[in-house]
């Protein structure tokens, strides 16, 4: 066995953090790092995205920052665009069958992606490619020839498809067709690490398998993050859920707001997994947390300026901290609100629509059962309500109307 050098040992393990790194751990991924520098090889790491909305959040740069810091090693990143497996929807965790996308809509959705990944990446020297250009070109044989690897009590080892067949919920054939597929991108792309969610265990897993019956001596390693909750502490970060979704197009002072609104059992989550701070800084906020030796809000603020920072620079980092101050802790209303004129009564739904505060009713009614909707500093409670008069909207902690006739 050939002996690791420290240098990629310590490159595997700055890498790894906070990753479950299969088959072989922080050791196999060092061996893979010392073996491409050595033969002047660089590694080929795939991701995919599959267009299904077309924003970016938070959740999604936990991986795109790993990506980062192998793209600073000299690696090249594989970015896959599902445009063929976009148009099933990959099922994992999900309760029941995805609805397809058209063509028309995948196309649309990728447009917005990489004008965002580019806040983490380097995309000039990324390799971008679609799925679409190989598998939508794949005979009715090399379909059968790919099913042929995997049994159907494979699949069915899958928690969401265990769980849906033994609750008596469908399970169409096509969705079988979706880890199938995503394999089959690292057998054409060559692949030598995979990274996903820890949702994508059975998924990457099963491009090793692929790529050794398609031929491959050395299959991929797989490298799988943990998954991301939103500011309500509670569900996955995901553009379902608007309210606890921190986008990469949110503005400064939005990001920065939603970030103090997390709870705190999320901050070692989110100094972890979303900044670049040392260990031994990560250790000192878990300990200061444990031992009560630091406000909670102290931390939250370092943090939110450290990734607000990052995505809208030290400048607007630094206005958004004053606003969230003035806003919240000293219950202040920001200077610059923007003004909406009244011409006749508006019910409230369609106020917050049309402000954009909201994405939808729905959102909107979930906003005022919650108490975070107020008129001149009382809140409303009925989604019907009817607003006449002049005064300060507030909806959520940070955005403000000036209502004007």
């Amino acid at each position: 066995m050939v002996e690791i050098k420290k240098e990629f040992l310590e490159q595997a393990e700055k890498i790894g953090r906070s990753c479950e790194i299969l088959p072989g751990g922080i050791e196999e991924l060092a061996q893979k790092l010392q073996y491409s520098k050595e033969n002047n090889k660089p590694l080929r790491i795939k991701l995919g995205m599959d267009p299904t909305r077309p924003d970016l959040h938070l959740g999604h740069t936990v991986v795109m920052r790993k990506l980062r810091e192998f793209q600073k090693l000299g690696h090249k990143i594989v970015l896959i665009v599902g445009g063929a497996t976009a148009m099933i929807g990959d099922p994992s965790g999900k309760s029941e069958t995805r609805p397809a996308l058209t063509k028309e809509q995948v196309e649309e959705n990728a447009k917005t992606y990489f004008e965002q990944i580019a806040k983490v990446l380097d995309v000039t020297d990324v390799e971008v490619v679609n799925n679409a250009d190989w598998l939508h070109n794949m005979s009715f044989t090399d379909l059968l020839k790919l099913a042929s690897q995997v049994t159907v009590a494979q699949m069915m080892t899958r928690d969401d498809f265990a769980k849906r067949y033994s609750e008596g919920r469908p399970i169409s054939i096509h969705e079988f067709f979706y880890p199938l597929m995503q394999a089959y991108d690292s057998v054409e792309i060559d692949s030598d690490i995979e990274f996903g969610g820890t949702d994508q265990r059975f998924n990457t897993l099963l491009g090793r398998d692929i790529q050794t019956a398609y031929g491959k001596k050395y299959p991929q390693m797989v490298i799988l993050l943990p998954l991301i909750e939103g500011t309500d502490g509670l569900v996955k970060m995901s553009k379902s859920y608007p309210e606890h979704c921190i986008s990469l197009t949110d503005s400064a002072n939005d990001m920065f707001g939603k970030i103090m609104s997390i709870p705190d059992t999320l901050i070692v989550k989110y100094y972890e997994l979303l900044t670049d701070v040392e260990n031994e800084e990560v250790k000192r906020v878990h300990d200061a947390l444990e031992n009560n030796s630091e406000n909670p809000r102290d931390l939250k603020l370092k943090l939110a300026h450290i990734i607000t920072e990052e995505y809208h620079g030290k400048e607007m980092a630094d206005k958004a901290q004053e606003a969230f101050i003035n806003v919240v802790s000293n219950k202040g209303i920001p200077d610059d609100i923007p003004e909406y004129k009244l011409t006749d009564d508006k019910n409230i739904l369609d106020l917050l629509l049309e402000a954009n505060f909201i994405q939808s009713k729905g959102e909107g009614k979930r906003l005022i059962q919650g108490g975070g909707v107020k008129f001149e500093g009382e809140k409303i409670s009925e989604p019907s309500f009817i607003l006449n008069k002049e005064g300060i909207l507030q909806a959520g902690k940070r955005k403000y109307l000036k209502l004007v006739k």
